[in-house]
């Protein structure tokens, strides 16, 4: 028993235990709001890889088609993947007559404020069509 300190018995104080119960709590609820975080940007990526394959689609539709597409702008709805999207294709004459470039903008349904996705590309005339 020469070893015991007198005085200071070998146990934490009550000081000391809130201490170290703040610092937990502190350090568990900034991992709380990252996580927080990273579930809500999951959800943004969702969205805006959905609203990519429907404007690949559209442009891939249009080349499909095989027609040569009118200038100007034409709107409207697509679903994919269970969310509701809706899409404008504006088409613009290039200095070359062979070709149409095609602008596709998709937006989330009740948001239209922001595009989630624009692609553009280019359509070609068909072998012996009219200008």
């Amino acid at each position: 028993m020469a070893n015991r300190r007198r005085g200071r018995p070998e146990a934490f104080t009550l000081v000391e235990v809130l201490v170290a119960l703040a610092i937990i709590s502190i350090a568990l609820l900034a991992a709380l709001r990252v996580a927080g975080g990273g579930t809500s940007s999951v959800g943004e990526l969702r969205a805006r890889l959905l609203a990519g394959w429907v404007a690949e689609n559209i442009l891939a539709d249009q080349r499909v088609r095989g027609e040569w597409p009118p200038t100007g702008i034409l709107k409207g709805t697509q679903s994919q993947g269970g969310f509701e999207f809706s899409w404008r294709e504006e088409v613009i004459a290039t200095p070359n007559a062979a070709f149409r470039r095609v602008d596709i903008r998709v937006f989330a349904v009740p948001d239209e404020a922001h595009a989630l996705a624009h692609l553009a590309g280019f359509v070609v005339r068909p072998v012996g069509g009219s200008r």
